[in-house]
């Protein structure tokens, strides 16, 4: 059971890292990754629907009839959604005001629907718990790496602060929104050249 566990755990984290490897939760990944702390924010959000709305579909797998699942699926990840947005609002503010309105955006993100119904529906809780983890991990990495690599070579900035000297010169191309899909597209092609080897 433990090993199966962690398979789930790890395939999130490279094998099918959402972003990379599924091409799947793009619109948050290029709209929110200008800055470190927007793709931690938005990947950490994320992680806490997805657990949490993959236990409660897997608790209910049985329950629920197979003709209106999506339907439950999107009102057990809205109750979850919602619980982020007012927590965020009460306890990180400026981050809810810079997020905007991709904080309700992820109860139809492609990756928290796909994993409720390709595989929370289909596993118990405990395995639903370790792929929503695992994936959920995965895609705030990709965010995380591909807004620090937008915010280094667009701002000259890592989380606000200087990397380069003053004479720095940024790319201002990259904070942009078509420098997100020439970074997301390189990022694209280093996980491929990668993973072949």
């Amino acid at each position: 059971m433990a090993q199966s566990m962690v398979k789930e755990f790890t395939k999130g984290l490279w094998a099918e890292v959402p972003p990379f490897r599924l091409v799947l939760g793009l619109c948050p990944v290029l709209a929110v990754t200008k800055t470190v702390e927007n793709g931690i924010g938005m990947g950490i959000a994320t992680t806490f629907v997805l657990v949490c709305s993959n236990l409660l579909v897997s608790m209910l797998r049985n329950v629920i009839p197979p003709k209106v699942r999506i339907a439950c699926y999107i009102v057990i990840i809205a109750t979850f959604v919602t619980i982020v947005e007012l927590v965020m609002q009460a306890f990180a503010y400026p981050l809810f005001l810079k997020l905007g309105i991709f904080i309700p955006l992820i109860v139809v993100n492609c990756i928290v629907l796909g994993r409720s119904e390709a595989f929370a529906s289909k596993n118990p809780p405990h395995m639903a718990i370790a792929d929503g983890l695992g994936m959920g991990i995965g895609f705030t990495l990709s965010l995380t790496v591909l807004s620090a690599v937008r915010e280094i070579l667009g701002t000259g900035t890592l989380l606000g602060n200087p990397v380069f000297g003053p004479n720095f010169q940024p790319f201002t191309f990259m904070v942009e929104a078509p420098g997100a899909f020439v970074c997301l597209g390189l990022l694209l092609c280093m996980m491929n050249l990668i993973g072949k080897k």
